[in-house]
């Protein structure tokens, strides 16, 4: 599975953290599962660069190829989630502790493909184990959740 990760620098320093850390998941899992992990910046810590360039980037991949999901970090997670659901295809959800079961329902009932940390507010144990458990756990399929998520992307005028 294709993972892309993306930061500004307020999750610059995490992100480089979880980068390691789901690259060895895949070594660690027996499940089989191995993850393909794509970094698309920030490469280097900017204190004046802007978060949307590098959500919008990621974005766009995970709308291409609805089988990849994607990481995003960012002070609070927020402004990040908002760029990356502007985008078709794209379900981003904000995770910012303690509560572990809004991570798993937002892949068994949303299929999120897209999860954005808020940096300033998880230890790195926290945001690892956000990580995993929303990486190991599956869609429902549930024909319920099937016709709402293919509501979502309807153009409403």
């Amino acid at each position: 599975m294709k993972v892309y990760f993306a930061t500004d620098h307020a999750g610059f320093e995490l992100k480089e953290i979880l980068l390691d850390y789901v690259r060895s998941l895949s070594i660690a899992l027996e499940s089989g599962v191995q993850y393909d992990v794509e970094d698309v910046g920030a490469y280097k810590l900017d204190p004046q660069d802007d978060y949307p360039d590098f959500m919008h980037k990621v974005a766009e991949a995970v709308g291409k190829d609805n089988s990849s999901r994607a990481i995003i970090l960012g002070g609070s997670g927020q402004g990040e989630a908002i760029v990356a659901n502007r985008h078709s295809g794209v379900r981003a959800v904000v995770y910012n502790a303690p509560n572990l079961e809004i991570i798993k329902l937002s892949r068994e009932h949303n299929d999120a493909n897209v999860l954005s940390l808020g940096a300033r507010f998880l230890t790195v144990e926290e945001a690892k184990k956000a990580v995993k458990l929303w990486l190991m756990t599956s869609f429902s399929n549930d024909e319920r959740h099937i016709r709402r998520i293919e509501k979502i992307d309807l153009k409403y005028e």
